[in-house]
């Protein structure tokens, strides 16, 4: 019979939408809950305020509790004011540029940038009206006769991401506050740990935490911490905006990779050093370029402001090797699997034939190496196979 039930008991369909009974309380785990939920259900009426700035949980768009936890866990370990989960490295590095820039802004990128971060200039920002400008990333303080009256935000990405030169990023920082500049960074391969851009003056860090946090390739979000209040004042209307919504699995997949990410990264550490010394030692190799070599581009700046070095690298061939021999090379190899991005648990190779600062030097004989987690022995076996195919 439909209708109320005797003893005022409401009928089945009722409670299966709003159940009587609940689980007990007192569970305490080790792994965060996974809230997930769009709506926010309220006590009364004067408490169902839609202001991202009260702190309270209003709309599962600006966050569930899991999603909340990551960020102040990530904010907590960049010593940031506060942090925005977002839905990728991209993701982030746009929230960046559109809270600080308006039309007729000029922003300063470093040559050797991550590619989609590149593209954003004759792309999207410039039908924005941003003029965005490339510069030498090793520049240093001198990045200030390139600022101008309209300079709104200045990148750095050290080291960068595929060419891999180290940028003075405090001596920078310096330049840019000095005309009232605020800086960015993308920290991503320092996995927001191994270099602390709050200390070296930069005002918005940013990463993906698909690589290092994350950690096994099957998540995508990115993080934008600030600063102080005022940069989060200039950020947080512009993320409410946006919609720039994240799942809250995926914020507890990487909330579980932050348990592993020191010992993950020492690993990856100690091998990627051993590949990278081995391939430094083989004649068809004429370069390997790994911050923790003298001879990469910014070496002194990375021992003196990094505590460590991560798993991506690349290499340069001689000058005999041509992009049919290059490609030979990666095809050849087995465990070194061919795919963009890194800091996953399994070793990858990627060829990139005109990248970077570098490119007119490097030519089509630039090869970057992500090392995973599989046995040091076994990658360099892989690698000497792959030369020998040549």
């Amino acid at each position: 019979m439909d209708g109320v039930q005797p003893g005022n008991r409401r009928d089945w369909r009722t409670r299966l939408i709003q159940p009587e009974v609940r689980a007990p309380g007192g569970f305490v785990s080790l792994a965060p809950a996974v809230h997930r939920g769009s709506t926010v259900v309220f006590e009364r009426l004067a408490d169902a305020q839609d202001d991202w700035r009260t702190g309270r949980y209003t709309y599962g768009l600006y966050g569930t509790p899991t999603v909340l936890e990551l960020g102040a866990r990530i904010a907590d370990l960049e010593g940031a004011h506060h942090s925005f989960v977002v839905p990728g490295g991209q993701a982030a590095i746009v929230l960046a540029y559109l809270a600080f820039c308006t039309a007729d802004s000029h922003v300063l990128v470093p040559e050797s940038a991550y590619g989609p971060n590149k593209e954003l200039g004759p792309g999207l920002l410039q039908g924005l009206g941003i003029d965005v400008e490339t510069y030498p990333p090793t520049i240093g303080a001198a990045i200030a006769s390139l600022i101008r009256p309209e300079t709104r935000l200045i990148w750095c990405e050290s080291p960068g991401s595929i060419t891999m030169e180290v940028q003075d990023v405090p001596a920078i920082a310096a330049a840019a506050h000095e005309r009232g500049v605020p800086v960015a960074l993308d920290n991503t391969y320092a996995a927001g740990v191994l270099f602390d851009a709050f200390a070296a003056g930069v005002d918005v860090s940013v990463q993906a935490l698909t690589k290092y946090v994350g950690g096994h390739s099957d998540l995508l979000l990115g993080t934008v911490s600030v600063r102080d209040k005022t940069t989060y004042d200039r950020v947080g209307p512009l993320y409410r905006l946006l919609g720039l919504a994240v799942s809250p699995d995926d914020c507890a997949l990487a909330l579980r990779g932050l348990e592993t990410l020191a010992v993950r990264l020492d690993a990856l550490q100690q091998s990627t050093l051993a590949v990278a010394t081995w391939l430094k030692q083989q004649p068809s190799v004429a370069r390997v370029l790994h911050p923790a070599f003298p001879d990469c581009p910014g070496h002194d700046i990375w021992a003196s402001q990094f505590t460590g070095s991560s798993s991506v690298f690349s290499i340069v061939f001689a000058e005999d090797w041509d992009a049919a021999r290059v490609a030979r090379f990666v095809d050849a190899l087995r465990l070194f699997r061919i795919g963009y991005s890194w800091g996953g648990t399994t070793s990858l190779v990627m060829a990139y034939p005109a990248a970077g600062s570098n490119a007119r030097a490097y030519g089509a004989r630039l090869v970057r190496l992500n090392v995973g987690l599989e046995a040091t022995g076994d990658l360099i076996g892989d690698l000497q196979q792959a030369l020998a195919a040549c």
